[in-house]
């Protein structure tokens, strides 16, 4: 097995779950996400620059809508969904879009110490 793959085959074991008790009834929606990468990076950057120093909540809503998962692996939202997204409250996106990114925020904040 190459490097390449078996790089690929541990970063599909790594899945978060994010809870979001706003959008079920008698429990949770759970949404799966696995880390973001470079490549999801430059996707959004492409679309809205600078996303990473001056976040949207048109750049949030596209994370969400790209990373988002159900429990087997497949994308909760589609682009028909953007404008649902949109009618949310501005604070229950930034969270979901902020649980996305805890694990690069906790690195930031370890190499600053």
């Amino acid at each position: 097995m190459s490097i390449g793959n078996q790089i690929a085959a541990n970063r599909n074991k790594e899945r978060r779950v994010i809870e979001v008790p706003e959008w079920g009834d008698d429990a949770p929606v759970l949404l799966y996400v696995g880390a973001i990468t470079a490549g999801d990076i430059s996707k959004l950057q492409r679309k809205h620059k600078d996303f990473l120093n001056n976040m949207t909540i048109d750049g949030m809503i596209d994370l969400i809508i790209t990373k988002a998962e159900d429990a087997d692996g497949n994308r909760a939202f589609t682009l028909e969904d953007k404008p649902t997204l949109m009618r949310e409250p501005v604070s229950l996106i930034a969270d979901i879009a902020g649980k996305m990114f805890g694990d690069i925020v906790e690195i930031e904040e370890q190499e600053k110490n």
